[in-house]
């Protein structure tokens, strides 16, 4: 546990800490390959996940959760980077349920959060589009007033979670025009949802435990009730208030996995031997660890920072954009050192720090790239 002394540990996240990280040796790493060929995690996984308290940590206790703070959810990301996994959806998971509790009505988060606190609901979000990104006005799915209710009709892609999410958190426009208030946000209860479909399963450079799919919603009909909130228009408004979240979720997955690699490559480099001593004796080796240590310790300083900001409710976007933007950068820059250090068989599938390594790539992409993120920092430097 790379972190304990935070400042914003305490010692109930330490008792938390134990239990995230036994899930994780028993639950996920013995399984990923199997993961990996089946194209997603075992069901069970969600399961026991909302067994244990992980899935409901910060969420209310009369909505079924545990009613911890915030960064109770920041300790399972670090710890699934720390166990060396990324193909288990929590993120997605936590940055939706966040949503329903920031915007949700006393009705929703009452339907929605127990099933999400227990696994029941594995949640995505329903937000990238063939011909739209980072860009989110340029989001063409729509969804048109009919009576009491909504008729959808759209594509998206790129869809973490998507072949098995039982809820999808949807981003539609509900006006033609493309304007700020133009976009809405609607809870997608999947089950029996005429009209719904799911591509297939794409595949990826890595992760190929994490189930991303194209999603259609062709004359889909849900009622009034799916709203997220109670006004159209809000959609534009809520994201920017929870985006800093999911950006600063990735840069946790990135310190988790940073301090993985490290480890996995120092017990390498001390095993391997060339021209009769250890890799790890040689100068260049131990100049390349000692970065990569620096590194590592200077993000997780920067992100305990962010952390605190997220528990005391004021995380802003230019922070979180920079924890995302310089983080994940980095944790690409130490995939790459490290998987040099091990050689020819760095390369190999069955060592880990290739699957890092492939991991790490998408991490600059999705939650808005790092190019997006240079452009919302940039803009502060204007005020």
């Amino acid at each position: 546990m790379d972190y304990a002394t935070a400042n914003w540990m305490s010692d109930d996240h330490r008792l938390f800490v134990e239990t995230v990280q036994q899930f994780f040796r028993e639950e996920v790493v013995p399984h990923r390959e199997r993961f990996s060929e089946q194209g997603c995690v075992d069901r069970k996984v969600w399961d026991k996940a909302g067994e244990l308290g992980i899935l409901g940590a910060a969420i209310p206790e009369q909505y079924g959760g545990s009613g911890c703070p915030k960064s109770f959810d920041a300790v399972t990301a670090l710890e699934q980077g720390l166990s060396g996994d990324f193909d288990w959806g929590h993120g997605l998971q936590s940055i939706v349920i966040h949503y329903v509790i920031a915007f949700g009505t006393k009705a929703q988060k009452e339907a929605w959060l127990p099933k999400m606190a227990s696994g029941e609901y594995v949640c995505a979000i329903g937000m990238s589009e063939p011909g739209a990104g980072s860009d989110l006005q340029a989001v063409r799915t729509f969804a048109e007033k009919t009576g009491n209710g909504y008729t959808i009709n759209g594509q998206k892609t790129f869809i973490s979670n998507g072949q098995t999410a039982d809820f999808i958190l949807l981003v539609a426009r509900t006006k033609k025009e493309r304007a700020s208030d133009s976009i809405s946000l609607f809870g997608i209860e999947t089950k029996d949802l005429n009209g719904f479909e799911r591509g297939r399963n794409l595949e990826k450079m890595g992760l190929a435990g994490q189930d991303t799919s194209e999603l259609f919603f062709n004359d889909v009909y849900v009622d009034g009730e799916a709203l997220l909130g109670e006004t159209e228009g809000q959609g534009f408004y809520q994201l920017m208030q929870q985006l800093p979240w999911e950006r600063l979720y990735i840069a946790l997955q990135s310190i988790g996995q940073m301090g993985y690699m490290l480890k996995q490559t120092v017990a390498y480099t001390k095993e391997r031997k060339a021209f009769g001593k250890r890799i790890f004796d040689f100068q260049n080796t131990r100049f390349e660890l000692a970065a990569v240590k620096a590194k590592y310790e200077i993000c997780k300083t920067y992100v305990d920072s962010c952390i605190e900001k997220f528990d005391a409710g004021n995380l802003d976007a230019v922070s979180a954009s920079i924890a995302k933007y310089f983080i994940s950068d980095t944790q690409f820059e130490i995939a790459d050192a490290c998987l040099q250090l091990f050689g020819g068989y760095g390369y190999m599938k069955e060592y880990p720090i290739s699957y890092c390594f492939t991991a790490a790539r998408v991490q600059r992409i999705y939650g808005g790239t790092n190019e997006i993120m240079k452009e919302l920092i940039a803009r502060s430097l204007d005020t």
